[in-house]
This record gives C-alpha cells, sequence and structure tokens, in this order.
C-alpha cells in the first residue's frame, strides 16, 4: 500500500507507458485515416451517381411521362450504382482475405474476424446507400416536360 507522493492506481500507470501510448496514437491514426477515407469514398460514389442522374435526366423524364413510376427510376439509380459498388466490394473482401493470409505469414499474431469483415461491409453498403439516396430522390423527382425540354 503507497501512503506518501501520489496515489496513482493500475490505469493511470499504464496509460503513461510508452508501448501503450505508442499504440494507442497508431490506432487512433488508422481509425482517423480510415474514417477519412469511407467520407472520401461515400463523396466520390455521390459526385459520379449524381453526374450520371444529370446525364440521363432525359431518360428518366422519358420514363416518367411513359408512365414509370417513382420507385421505377429509384430503382433503376440504385441498381446501377449498385452494381459497381457491388464488385469493388466483391474484390475488396477477396483482396483482404488474400492479403490477411499473406500478411500473418509474416506477422507473429494476426487476426481474421469474419465478424470484423461483415461489418466493414455493411457500413460500405451503408455509406453507398446514403450516397446514392440523394441523386437517386432528384432523378425521381424531375419533371418529364422540363427533362424533355432540356439540352
Amino acid at each position: 500500500q503507497q501512503v506518501n507522493g501520489r496515489v496513482d492506481d493500475l490505469e493511470m500507470w499504464i496509460k503513461r507507458e510508452p508501448e501503450w501510448s505508442r499504440g494507442r496514437l497508431i490506432s487512433i491514426l488508422c481509425g482517423s485515416f480510415a474514417a477519412l477515407a469511407l467520407i472520401l469514398s461515400a463523396v466520390g460514389l455521390y459526385s459520379v451517381v449524381s453526374y450520371s442522374v444529370a446525364q440521363r435526366t432525359n431518360e428518366f423524364g422519358i420514363r416518367l411521362a411513359l408512365g414509370a413510376q417513382k420507385a421505377d427510376v429509384l430503382r433503376n439509380v440504385f441498381s446501377s450504382a449498385g452494381v459497381s459498388v457491388g464488385f469493388g466490394l466483391l474484390a475488396g473482401v477477396i483482396l483482404s482475405v488474400g492479403l490477411n493470409r499473406l500478411i500473418s505469414s509474416w506477422a507473429e499474431n494476426s487476426a481474421h474476424s469474419p465478424l470484423m469483415l461483415i461489418g466493414t461491409c455493411f457500413v460500405l453498403l451503408s455509406a453507398s446507400g446514403l450516397a446514392c439516396l440523394v441523386p437517386s430522390w432528384r432523378a425521381s423527382s424531375v419533371d418529364p416536360m422540363t427533362a424533355l425540354r432540356c439540352e
């Protein structure tokens, strides 16, 4: 029992250790860069889908004028973006599993968690869904007469 001087508990003692603080810094940096990459990919996907919707305004106007429902236009925009997102996600999963095996042969302890992979896929699908939401809503709410007069 320490009775004099500054009394520290075990948690404070561990936090001041250089190894722990270095690992914490690395994990904070990796998490920050991962969040930045997710935001940049969502903004990039938003811009590509928005540009595609702007290019296809006449098509959506004709579809709506011929009797297509707004849900059909939403489905069309989401499916066109979903194909590219799906292929990218599939390639990412394949590369992740392949590179995990390569890196685990180099490292002493490498963890491969299927739940982490599923969670990451869910986060990426959610971000891509949110990125496609505004352009698809804009495409479904286009006025057919304005779209036909455009260009």
